[in-house]
């Protein structure tokens, strides 16, 4: 029997904590290994008033740990050249005027040009609230000319060390994130034949069980998706009650008749073994990931960051509150593509944070005991950040708050009281800055964005059909990856365009071609039997 939450539907989806990423600890180690030998070298030369800059650098480790490694020195370059010119822009600001409200105002520039940007290139979690933490804190940091050159280099050669860290592993396990992929793809399909066993109690967790079904499979290497594609098609239909003449649930040759097998392959996988299938190859490529989003659908988002930042940027400087960059970050995270994720994200900002300010108050009187326990608890805090942070996105806060605290202390011992003030107020007044920006800035390329996915969708689904029968191997593979990455990308138009309130998004359209899409994916694997694969090396 399952159990009815307490708190209210929207209050429940938004607060409740989810499954642990499978692969937190990399970014985790990544990210403490980046950050932890800058801050010894600055602890042994007694200039950890220089760890703003450092740490610009090292938190570029918490990118692309879920790409192959070719995918992922690209991701980790541009991230990397980002946040330079972004504390470049910043420091540079700081340099050339003294004025809070013109610094508010460039600290908001820079967090919406980073939002859109991040968007664009789909550089996935934790997105662009790194680099604006890191530019508008920046934009604040007492400034000379003379010092520019040091603060950008720290910057850039601490990247540089990130992007080394993020890619060292790649010297022992080179095909590590696609066996990953994989092994996500088998357990995503797993869990959906569990869903679909209990749909009529619970469809949200079918829904999202098929929708992570789908996205792993399309990060897959073929030789999986040869294996696990046609059993997912079947498993979903049987699921969703399109079985008979439109799929068949038996399980096709060369597949688990259930999920037990599939969990021990993913296991496998994960621990560099191989699997029991035909002939041993060179694993081969995934799927084609979605390219980047045309900038026309980002604009609206970037012009609330723009709007909601400066709003709460200077609104706490009217309250006399000391550190108005705070409020610009809260403003910039809490915006997001919809108005109904930005909703629950201003909940969970505002939950996380006042915990965090706990935490911090309460690990004052240990941190005031030297900077090497500052440095150490700044460390621990970041690991704790993202073990918790895929789980909720409040829950991880609640550690990124007091870090963000002790980096602020780094520069210069202040009163815990004040900082805690601070934080607060700031939280507070950039969450309503942030809703406030979603309100009066329409999102109308939200609707046009899922418009243009259900078109997509539709052409891949004709596409489907016209190969469905007498298709070979190859056309097959391609007509159905396809089709899978059109309702992928459906799915996620969908789900920002939620909550818009000035728009609404074609519900109905949206579930129709989503329907005729997975009865499309059926009719491929019923066209054709599962290709042969090939053990992942």
């Amino acid at each position: 029997m399952l159990r009815r939450s307490p708190l209210p539907g929207p209050l429940h989806a938004a607060l409740r904590i989810g499954r642990p990423a499978d692969i937190w600890y990399k970014s985790a180690l990544s990210g403490v290994v980046a950050m932890a030998v800058p801050y010894a070298a600055l602890l042994a030369a007694g200039r950890l008033d220089l760890a703003l800059y450092t740490s610009a650098g090292a938190l570029c480790a918490l990118f692309g740990h879920d790409r192959p490694y070719a995918a992922r020195a690209r991701t980790l370059a541009l991230v990397v050249l980002g946040m330079t010119a972004g504390v470049g822009a910043a420091l540079a600001a700081a340099v050339l005027t003294p004025s809070p409200a013109v610094l508010v105002a460039v600290a908001a520039v820079l967090a919406a040009a980073q939002k859109t940007a991040c968007d664009a290139f789909r550089t996935g979690p934790p997105g662009h609230v790194v680099l604006t933490f890191v530019t508008a804190s920046a934009c604040f940091a007492p400034q000379r000319a003379a010092d520019l050159p040091l603060h950008v280099g720290l910057t850039l050669a601490c990247g540089l060390w990130a992007w080394l860290v993020c890619m060292a592993p790649a010297l022992v396990r080179p095909h590590g994130p696609e066996r990953i992929a994989a092994a996500r793809a088998l357990e995503a399909a797993a869990r959906l034949a569990r869903a679909n066993t209990a749909e009529a109690a619970n469809p949200a967790d079918t829904a999202r069980a098929r929708h992570a079904a789908w996205q792993a499979l399309l990060r897959a290497p073929a030789t999986v998706r040869a294996h696990v594609h046609d059993e997912l098609v079947r498993r979903e239909a049987a699921g969703h009650g399109r079985g008979g003449t439109d799929a068949d649930p038996r399980p096709a040759a060369g597949t688990a008749p259930d999920s037990g097998p599939w969990q021990a392959w993913a296991r496998a996988l994960r621990k560099g073994r191989a699997l029991p299938w035909d002939a041993p190859a060179a694993p081969g490529p995934g799927a084609m990931p979605p390219g980047p989003l045309p900038l026309s659908l980002l604009l609206p988002t970037g012009a609330r960051v723009l709007a909601g930042s400066a709003l709460a940027g200077w609104a706490s400087l009217a309250c006399g509150v000391g550190h108005p960059y705070w409020a610009v970050v809260s403003a910039a995270s809490v915006v997001q593509a919809g108005g109904a994720p930005s909703w629950q994200r201003a909940l969970q900002r505002v939950l996380g944070n006042l915990l965090g300010v706990a935490l911090f108050a309460a690990l004052v009187p240990l941190m005031r005991t030297g900077q090497a326990a500052m440095v150490l608890a700044v460390l621990v805090l970041l690991a704790g950040a993202e073990a918790l942070i895929s789980r909720n996105y409040w829950l991880g806060t609640v550690c990124v708050t007091p870090m963000a605290l002790l980096l602020t202390e780094f520069g210069g011992s202040s009163p815990a009281g004040e900082l805690v003030g601070d934080r607060w107020t700031d939280t507070l007044v950039g969450a309503a800055a942030g809703l406030l920006a979603c309100a009066l800035v329409t999102n109308r390329r939200a609707a046009d964005r899922v418009d243009a996915a259900v078109v997509r969708v539709s052409e891949a689904h004709a596409a489907a059909l016209a190969v469905a029968a007498g298709a070979g191997a190859r056309e097959a593979d391609r007509a159905r990856d396809r089709l899978a990455a059109a309702l992928v990308d459906l799915r996620e138009a969908a789900d920002a365009a939620a909550g818009e309130w000035r728009r609404t998004a074609p519900g109905e359209r949206v579930a129709r071609a989503e329907n005729d899409g997975h009865r499309a994916l059926a009719a491929l694997a019923r066209g054709r039997a599962p290709g042969s694969g090939a053990t992942l090396m």
